[in-house]
């Protein structure tokens, strides 16, 4: 069953917002960052996708260690650098 509560939207600045009650946060895992959505005449609210969410898990799965281009020894590389 969807809770439903009746707001109005308010002036914020030069712009105007709704506020959403703790509840229905909560109810949406919504946290901080959301994507705002219009469509058919309905705005839509959902939590946003993590910028680079996943990467540490797809780092930590690969074997691969290997450069992604072509290393080549150079001369300088054998005759002058010195570690």
């Amino acid at each position: 069953m969807a809770t439903v509560i009746n707001g109005r939207v308010i002036k914020i600045g030069n712009s105007q917002g709704i506020r959403i009650p703790k509840l229905l946060l909560e109810q949406s895992g919504i946290k901080e960052n959301v994507k705002i959505e219009v469509r058919d005449g309905q705005i839509s609210i959902v939590p946003a996708d993590l910028v680079r969410g996943g990467w540490s898990e797809a780092f930590a799965a690969t074997t691969d260690d290997l450069p992604l281009d072509d290393f080549t020894v150079t001369a300088w590389d054998e005759q002058e650098w010195e570690w």
